[in-house]
């Protein structure tokens, strides 16, 4: 097999993807030589330039490395792709992201987390408390910790924070010594077809764990008896039946604070300074590995309270009297319902405008309802066209799919072109409200991000 020693370049096909830049980094970080591709430059690809990693964004052959040691590449890349084609006719390792995961999970101490969402929250929770309590890990995340402006930090302890993606199956070349699965709901269900393959995916991550290993996994989960764990705990946000839950929850200003009851202790008064209720279920999480790691109580609460939250986790934007504005990556009906429904608890007495846009026109068509009861939620609902990201248009899918099942008035269908002036006409201009604006989904509506906040500067005092 082959190792990480043995590797002295390495060049990534898709290199601005979330995973993939991670990885990158961990290369970069080693002293590898790194180069890349990927189709358009954004944020993110310019900070790896800055980082040293030379990336080109054209599908040029004359512009690759002609021997790299290992090239890498994301499913989300054609297969007709003229550099991976290149790359496979050649004597060339040409791994998945997932497989390079797998081989650097080989030789560490790891901790996987996975679930069809709030993975990259706990995931950057996690590898935080880690990292501010002194412990020490390297992170593999899927977002970008606020804390640290990176989704890749290393540390000379051999323990890996690592988020398993279960797309595409990846999830299930890593070899876990705790692994967490926070849900199972139906997604992907491109790669899956069917629900039932994708809860046995999950039941097969949990059979990767070690011989001793420990399984953290969410109270009440579809087919939880079939989860195979050395040590399991069920953990749950106020279900007093799981192993891990919390008390006294209280809510002001956007923050919370809890008491966590674990299986052998109880720690009271921890604050987080981040909202959603699905967010204070996400911590116990991290509470409770960084507990059975041996870190003390005090410790674990000053990171926790300490933690500012990951770029498109429930962000606050703005946040003054008259305007609160959430960017959230949300893309999935139980991510929208759990925004939604937090965000309204925490500012009820706003008016709640979500602008959204639909991820995949596979999701939207498996998904259309679960997406409608969510949104429904909202007062105002704002509907951009589908963003495809891998996929061809599907025949009667398009964003109309989710409004037709919505509440009469409610929705409206609007291009990205005429958001701006939209909100600015409809809601910025009605100054005798208090509002809460969430923009959410995983496409490019965070390109938006920038432009309503600068927007609503004049308007938010």
């Amino acid at each position: 097999m082959l190792s990480v020693k043995d590797i002295q370049s390495v060049y990534f096909i898709g290199i601005g993807g979330i995973g993939m830049s991670a990885l990158a980094r961990y290369f970069n970080a080693l002293g590898k030589t790194v180069s890349g591709y990927d189709k358009t430059p954004t944020p993110l690809t310019q900070q790896l330039e800055a980082e040293g990693i030379a990336i080109h964004f054209e599908e040029n052959l004359t512009l690759i490395p002609q021997r790299p040691d290992l090239v890498v590449y994301t499913p989300a890349v054609p297969k007709q792709h003229a550099e991976l084609l290149y790359y496979q006719q050649q004597e060339v390792p040409v791994l998945k992201r997932s497989e390079v995961l797998g081989i650097i999970s080989n030789s560490s101490f790891n901790i996987c987390i996975g679930g069809t969402h709030g993975k990259t929250t706990t995931t950057t929770m996690t590898a935080h408390v880690l990292r501010h309590t002194g412990y020490g890990c390297n992170a593999f995340l899927g977002g970008i910790s606020v804390n640290y402006q990176t989704n890749f930090w290393s540390d000379p302890r051999n323990v890996a924070v690592i988020e398993a993606d279960e797309y595409d199956r990846s999830f299930l070349r890593l070899h876990p010594d705790i692994a967490v699965i926070s849900s199972m709901d139906p997604d992907h269900l491109d790669i899956y077809g069917t629900e039932k393959n994708l809860q046995d995916a999950f039941i097969e991550f949990s059979q990767k764990l070690k011989p001793q290993g420990l399984l953290f996994s969410k109270y009440g989960l579809p087919r939880s008896s079939e989860l195979k764990a050395g040590k399991h705990f069920t953990y749950s946000l106020d279900n007093t039946n799981a192993d891990i839950y919390a008390k006294d929850i209280r809510m002001q200003d956007g923050s919370y604070s809890f008491s966590v009851k674990l299986p052998d202790i109880e720690l009271n008064d921890v604050a987080l300074h981040m909202g959603g209720l699905h967010n204070v279920e996400n911590a116990l999480v991290a509470i409770a590995i960084a507990q059975q790691l041996g870190i003390s109580p005090e410790k674990i609460k000053e990171a926790i309270a300490a933690f500012k939250g990951v770029k498109r986790r429930f962000e606050y934007v703005v946040k003054s009297s008259r305007m609160v504005f959430v960017d959230d990556y949300a893309h999935h009906p139980e991510e929208l319902n759990a925004l939604i429904n937090g965000a309204k608890a925490l500012f009820p007495d706003r008016v709640c405008t979500v602008i959204f846009q639909p991820h995949l026109y596979s999701r939207t068509h498996d998904l259309s309802s679960g997406f409608a009861k969510a949104l429904n939620q909202a007062d105002k609902v704002l509907l951009l066209p589908i963003y495809p990201a891998r996929e061809l248009p599907m025949e009667g899918v398009e964003s109309a799919l989710i409004a037709n099942q919505m509440q009469a008035g409610k929705v409206q269908l609007i291009e990205k072109a005429a958001l701006l002036n939209h909100i600015k006409e409809t809601i910025l201009n009605n100054k005798d409200q208090l509002h809460l604006l969430i923009t959410a989904g995983a496409g490019d509506i965070d390109a938006l991000v920038l432009p309503i906040a600068k927007l609503t500067e004049d308007h938010a005092g």
